[in-house]
């Protein structure tokens, strides 16, 4: 049965309190996905997010973001008080989230709930302590430790606490139990309206696409907690840093800045921590997209302190060898791989071994100067692949139609039969679910109509990223009832809804 849904971050959500939550809005949402036929809501990384307020980098791979936990229901459940937060100026304009005011207020409110809740928690945060034990005692201390130091990377930290000296882990877990505790309640409390939202858009056949980035922040507990499995130096500086090479789009390429994994090491340890990560969250999403695939076959290095990515080099990834670590231990599951960028033949038969669905962006496929030719057009798909219009890092549709190079957008309507006065939004979501492809997924922007002021993130540029939000009421029964039409007429119709 073929599906479609919609991509839609958490923090784009509409509400009152300055950035999208875990609250009403997101069941509202879940709701209006039903009404409209459709089976997926995909997000992005919903882990907390460090400087430049991406997801794609974080404190952590595995801890949620508290900026996320819904302030209503911490009240409604005793924990806040409303005047501990309706007051609040948030500094934000509806359509946007201000992460410097966030940063700033959303910690003291949550500050007052972890209090409440840690005078007398229920007998189930034991058990969630214990659950996630793997990650959780690391993640509290380093958050404490970030307090301790004004938010200062750990590589700065005097020396003991940068290498982990035992001793002076005990003397800060001792001296810092307080605020240790308020990170470990922070993420009992987001997994638990975590856990409840997900419930609810299962039993409304609905299914969770998550998104999990290759790489993890330099400044990061998992390269603090497991420094040997990176390539970092006698000094825990990385030798080399992700990015990817200049092309037809940026004479510098990309400078990511992550540390490299120390992949010869990973497979000695049958790729213990890899798995660790995927199971997880293989079990908090119902369907896990892989951010960079063509990383895993091999990866773009370049060295530690280069301004620009032209100096990067090639080199080898885990390629089958992790996948098949990660199948022996968690079994089967359901992962999309993000195979955009240059691909390789190596790359293709990765990605052709691993059976995962590659993606399609329809966005990609209209250069005029290679008319049938594309593999992005949706008469060469193949079922087993997701089929998008565009990715977080693309223009909105309507803002590919204003911006795009004319001769492009004049292929894309010929190809998509777009008229004067079509709607192009719709005509390029409707190429896609009338595709072979088993799963489409479009972006809430589309279905909205919206240019390139509702774009969520230009790659390579800081300050203006991740910061869209819907506006309240948008998604109408109208437009439901319009995208569950569509979803009846290309065979897409959510059975569940």
């Amino acid at each position: 049965m073929k599906k479609s849904g919609i991509l839609m971050h958490i923090s784009s959500l509409s509400s009152p309190y300055g950035i999208g939550t875990m609250g009403k809005a997101a069941y509202e949402f879940v709701d209006f996905l039903q009404a409209g036929g459709q089976t997926c809501w995909q997000l992005l990384p919903v882990c907390p997010t460090s400087y430049g307020d991406s997801p794609y980098q974080s404190y952590s791979t595995f801890a949620g973001n508290p900026y996320f936990i819904d302030l209503d229901e911490l009240s409604e459940s005793g924990l806040l008080d409303k005047e501990d937060y309706d007051t609040i100026d948030w500094e934000s304009e509806p359509d946007a989230v201000n992460y410097g005011a966030m940063y700033r207020k959303r910690y003291p409110v949550l500050r007052k709930a972890a209090e409440k809740f840690l005078t007398a928690p229920p007998d189930d945060f034991a058990t969630f302590c214990e659950e996630n034990k793997g990650w959780l005692p690391d993640f509290a201390l380093f958050m404490a430790l970030k307090d301790l130091h004004d938010g200062a990377p750990w590589s700065e930290w005097k020396a003991p606490l940068r290498n982990r000296e035992e001793q002076a882990l005990k003397e800060v877990v001792k001296s810092q139990e307080e605020n240790i505790n308020f990170w470990k309640a922070v993420q009992y409390l987001f997994f638990k309206q975590w856990e409840k939202l997900k419930a609810y858009a299962n039993e409304k056949g609905i299914l969770l696409i998550g998104d999990l980035p290759i790489y993890v922040s330099l400044d990061s507990v998992d390269v603090w907690a497991h420094s040997d499995l990176f390539q970092l130096d006698e000094k825990k500086q990385p030798k080399e840093v992700a990015g990817c090479p200049p092309d037809g789009f940026s004479a510098d390429g990309q400078l990511w800045g992550n540390p490299l994994f120390d992949w010869d090491y990973m497979e000695k340890n049958d790729f213990a921590w890899w798995v660790e990560r995927i199971r997880y969250q293989c079990k908090i999403y119902d369907m896990l997209r892989i951010d960079h695939f063509r990383g895993f076959d091999t990866y773009y290095a370049i060295p530690f302190g280069e301004k620009t990515a032209q100096n990067g080099r090639w080199k080898q990834g885990p390629g089958m060898k992790l996948f098949n670590a990660v199948e022996r231990a968690v079994g089967r599951q359901s992962i999309i791989a993000e195979d955009l960028g240059y691909l390789t033949d190596s790359v293709r038969k990765l990605l052709k071994d691993s059976g995962f669905p590659g993606m399609k962006v329809l966005e990609f496929a209209f250069d005029s100067r290679d008319a049938s030719g594309s593999e992005y057009l949706p008469h060469n798909y193949i079922p087993n692949c997701v089929a998008y219009a565009g990715t977080h890092d693309n223009d909105t549709i309507m803002g590919w139609f204003e911006n795009a190079d004319p001769e492009d957008t004049a292929y894309a309507r010929e190809y998509l039969r777009i008229s004067e006065g079509d709607e192009p939004n719709w005509g390029m979501m409707c190429a896609l679910w009338g595709s072979v492809a088993d799963l489409t997924v479009v972006q809430a922007q589309d279905i909205l109509g919206l240019g390139s002021e509702a774009r969520t993130n230009i790659p390579s540029t800081v300050g203006t990223n991740w910061r869209w939000r819907a506006l309240p009421g948008v998604f109408t029964k109208e437009l439901a009832a319009k995208l569950r039409r569509k979803a009846l007429i290309y065979g897409r119709l959510n059975q569940n809804s």
